[in-house]
């Protein structure tokens, strides 16, 4: 695994997440890609800042973003290692002016995420992993005084921090609720007390990481770029995230970049 810095990887999603909520805290126009997904300035500014960040930290490592130039699968199907960045994960979120949007980042290699970034930028909360370290949590992250990876982690709550099991907590998208979400919800519900949690973006990856739900089903389409981050934290910390059609663990750099259905669990 290639030695990337959480500490340099901080400073890159904070600078980001400045530059987005400079654009939160104005009027701003929305405008809709060639997919009808939204797209804003704060997005291009996020963009901007992270493949700064990266290039001058990271120059030999490609990157696919969502926001970035299309890669021909051709050019990037013998890559071995990439980041996979999406600079506003909830454009939706932002434009309700809700504060559930993210910034993540995730190093690939051979096909999988080997550690992850996310940064919410209202909260002003990082978290972060890689498997064989853990996952973990940091608060008030754009003022914290770190120096290096260890200083970072020792000011973090290690995660998961895990709940009661007496009800089941499932988190859902809220943007993007399916039937067949609502049929697996069903399903618990016949043998659980089953609690539903909303929340937008890459949040509920970091919900099943930190113990808060059990679950996160998502059965409707997503990219590669929504959850690379998510993944790498949630096994860190643990757990699983399972493609729906056979079970297997959630790979990534594929010809088409939208995703299949996957489950996340909890431990």
């Amino acid at each position: 695994m290639m030695d990337v810095s959480f500490k340099v990887m901080l400073d890159i999603v904070t600078d980001a997440g400045r530059e987005i909520l400079d654009v939160y805290d104005q009027d701003f126009l929305v405008e809709t890609k060639a997919d009808d997904s939204p797209l804003t300035e704060a997005d291009r500014r996020s963009q901007q800042m992270i493949v700064k960040g990266l290039r001058e930290a990271y120059s030999k490592v490609p990157i696919l973003s969502e926001e970035g130039e299309e890669i021909p699968y051709v050019k990037r199907k013998n890559w071995s290692m990439f980041f996979l960045v999406d600079p506003l994960d909830g454009t939706k979120e932002f434009i309700r002016r809700n504060g559930e949007f993210t910034v993540n980042i995730a190093l690939i290699e051979a096909g999988y995420p080997v550690m992850g970034v996310i940064y919410a930028p209202v909260l002003d909360t990082f978290y972060f992993g890689k498997p064989g370290l853990g996952s973990f949590k940091l608060e008030e992250a754009s003022r914290a005084a770190v120096a290096d990876d260890q200083a970072l982690i020792r000011q973090s709550t290690r995660l998961p921090v895990v709940g009661s099991d007496d009800i089941i907590h499932v988190v859902t998208s809220r943007s993007h609720m399916s039937k067949e979400t609502e049929a697996f919800i069903g399903e618990l519900r016949r043998d659980y007390e089953v609690d539903v949690i909303s929340a937008g973006s890459s949040l509920k990856f970091c919900l099943v990481a930190e113990g808060v739900a059990g679950y996160y089903p998502r059965y409707a389409p997503t990219m590669e770029w929504d959850t690379a981050a998510g993944q790498a934290i949630v096994e860190a910390a643990g757990g699983t995230m399972l493609r729906y059609e056979d079970h297997e663990r959630f790979y990534y750099n594929r010809e088409n970049l939208k995703n299949g259905w996957f489950l996340v669990k909890r431990l």
